[in-house]
């Protein structure tokens, strides 16, 4: 299976792309906090034009700096957000993306096609996408069972 096929299954309501959410490396903290907390997510691609990455943050970010520096809430989004960024593609194999995000323990990997920021795949995303497939899986085998 692929991220693109994924992604699909994403989609929303309107059967449209579910639009990545972007901060600027210049917005504060706390608007960031708030963006997260607006579109209930643990991570933001970090973007001065939308479409081009410059990093990603996440609550965890947050909450790290926070603990060694309680003054975080008053820097920017550019001095906290992580600026090395793993990313993917839409015909990256899902099976390829799981094996990245265990072992490089990243929770949030953005989706670029031909450069340009197309989405974003959290760990969420890649468990209910599986516990999907096994639903089906197992209702199949068990329609055949009942069958025979």
């Amino acid at each position: 299976m692929k991220i693109a096929d994924m992604m699909s299954a994403k989609s929303g309501s309107a059967g449209g792309p579910v639009a990545v959410v972007t901060i600027s490396p210049e917005a504060g903290v706390r608007e960031l906090v708030a963006l997260l907390a607006e579109h209930n997510i643990g991570a933001v691609v970090v973007s001065t034009d939308g479409t081009t990455i410059d990093g990603i943050v996440s609550e965890r970010d947050v909450v790290r700096r926070l603990a060694s520096d309680g003054t975080v809430v008053n820097n920017t989004v550019g001095a906290i957000m992580t600026s090395t960024v793993e990313s993917t593609t839409p015909d990256a194999l899902l099976d390829d993306l799981m094996q990245l995000m265990t072992e490089r323990r990243i929770r949030h990997i953005p989706v670029l096609d031909d450069g340009v920021l197309v989405g974003i795949v959290s760990i969420g995303d890649v468990v209910k996408h599986k516990i999907s497939q096994l639903t089906f899986e197992r209702d199949q085998l068990d329609s055949y069972v009942r069958q025979a």
